[in-house]
């Protein structure tokens, strides 16, 4: 057996002894015989970044062929905003790589992820999961290296509990049965995710737990391992949806909305980014970040403001983003540091071999910790279009190769302090502050819609929807109209609970 697959929890990969990248249709084929699945599902994200599913029942050999083969026609109008309904047919085709046992339906169930194609079968070039595929190319092309992230997915539970051992409010953080109330749910959803082929690297409660009428709030996350952007951007948002599905079956209510109500922990999408050439992590030079690595941050940061427009997509995003909520407002970075929009994690840089020092029989280890090292930004949140944010994301990080000052840049936006604190003042009125509002996300865009347009990797018309939509809202003045209304941020937050 492929030692790479020995504790696989992915059930097809485990079954045919492959890794999902090289699994073909014969391969699909078999697997599907040997384990009488009956039905097939195509499974993709619209314009509002859930997943659609188009079921199929297996008639026989010669049709699953077909399907596997040609895919179908769907009607990207309901889809997508910027098809028109007089040329509105698309077509989706199954990638064999993305198979998964569907781990919610009653009937056995195969289940893959589609890419959207033309009537030319081109590459529709506004679908979101082809738009992160060109970001990622034109990131290789332009740097000799391969861009690579991952996601902290973190999530509200909200169920009628007894609220017997009770944690302190706001106090979740890594907390521990029985004074958390849905571990075991968090651990069976963890299965579940890596059952499809999810990374994951750990999941535990998080920081926000409160009692709000007569319901407990638990707030958990689900983080996953760095790997090739279209993969890490697959697996959340599989994620999303095995959460949710499983939610329902326990009776929960579950969001991954941005901001429950005031005061209390908003839930963001952290992402972290590394570089790789030759498949080796290149973010260190010695034990201090590498060139190639604040180059990247310098783009990150630059753009910053319109990466809002498909990180932060509906107004109670904005609500989240604001002082001494662990979530950014300014635009800077630090090390260690969650005040700044921008953290560099702790990095394992340091050459003492711990595991030795806390078990006295094991010998000094060789263990290579350069490729752990990631950064991480902090302003999205559960609203987010996965593959566009990823995209966006791969943009800016080449943008930063691009820029003849990228490393002044970073040099003047590191921040060493908490710049919420009184005392640093000065420095916080010194940084570029975020996006307060779907509005000022949209003219942010605006401004640097170039950037992102270059290499055709986002279309004109593509940016012009997503400004469009954000404009819509028209919530310029709405956290200056109601932050200190509870019941009106209520009603918002309602609004918006099942974002993305």
């Amino acid at each position: 057996m492929d030692n790479s697959l020995e504790f696989s929890s992915n059930l097809i990969a485990e079954k045919l002894n492959k890794n999902p990248s090289e699994f073909t249709k014969a391969d699909i084929i078999a697997f599907i015989k040997a384990e009488n699945i009956r039905h097939v599902n195509f499974m993709y994200p619209a314009g509002d970044g859930r997943l659609k599913t188009l079921n199929f029942v297996i008639n026989d050999l010669a049709y699953l062929d077909e399907i596997l083969t040609c895919g179908e026609r769907v009607d990207g109008s309901s889809l997508f905003s910027f098809v028109e309904a007089s040329s509105s047919d698309l077509y989706v085709v199954p990638r064999f790589r993305t198979a998964f046992i569907d781990p919610i339906a009653e009937i056995p169930t195969i289940a893959f992820l589609c890419s959207f194609f033309n009537k030319d079968g081109q590459p529709l070039e506004s679908s979101p999961e082809y738009v992160l595929q060109k970001a990622c190319k034109a990131f290789t092309e332009t740097t000799g290296m391969v861009f690579e992230a991952m996601g902290e997915l973190e999530y509200y539970v909200i169920a009628d509990v007894e609220n017997s051992f009770p944690t302190a409010n706001q106090r979740g953080y890594h907390e521990s049965a029985p004074f958390t109330k849905f571990g075991e749910f968090r651990k069976l959803c963890m299965q579940y995710v890596a059952q499809a082929g999810g990374k994951i690297k750990y999941g535990h409660s998080e920081v926000g737990n409160f009692t709000l009428n007569g319901k407990v709030y638990e707030q958990n996350e689900i983080e996953f391992l760095p790997g090739d952007a279209m993969s890490s951007a697959e697996q959340l948002l599989l994620a999303k949806w095995i959460i949710r599905n499983l939610a329902q079956q326990y009776g929960y209510d579950l969001t991954f909305a941005p901001k429950i109500t005031t005061g209390k922990a908003g839930s963001g999408l952290h992402v972290h980014m590394r570089l790789m050439k030759d498949g080796k992590n290149v973010m260190l030079d010695g034990g201090s970040l590498s060139e190639s690595a604040r180059k990247m941050i310098a783009g990150v940061l630059e753009l910053a403001p319109s990466i809002t427009a498909f990180g932060n997509t509906n107004p109670t995003s904005y609500f989240r983003l604001v002082p001494h909520q662990e979530a950014p407002t300014n635009i800077c970075w630090g090390d260690r540091n969650r005040s700044t929009l921008v953290r560099v994690p702790l990095g394992w840089t340091s050459s003492v071999n711990m595991s030795a020092l806390v078990n006295p029989l094991e010998s000094a280890s060789s263990y290579d910790t350069k490729q752990k090292q990631t950064v991480e930004i902090r302003c999205p949140d559960g609203s987010a279009n996965i593959y566009l944010l990823f995209a966006s994301l791969a943009v800016a990080a080449r943008y930063g190769f691009e820029m003849a000052n990228a490393l002044e840049v970073a040099e003047k936006t590191y921040v060493s302090v908490n710049i919420h604190k009184d005392e640093n003042k000065a420095t916080l009125d010194s940084l570029r502050a975020l996006p307060d509002s779907c509005a000022k996300s949209a003219e942010c865009l605006q401004e640097q819609r170039a950037v992102y347009e270059k290499y055709n990797i986002f279309t004109p018309s593509m940016i012009d929807g997503i400004k469009k939509g954000l404009e819509s809202f028209n919530d310029a003045s709405l956290r200056a109209d109601i932050g200190g209304n509870e019941q009106a941020i209520l009603d918002l937050v309602e609004t918006y609970f099942h974002c993305g």
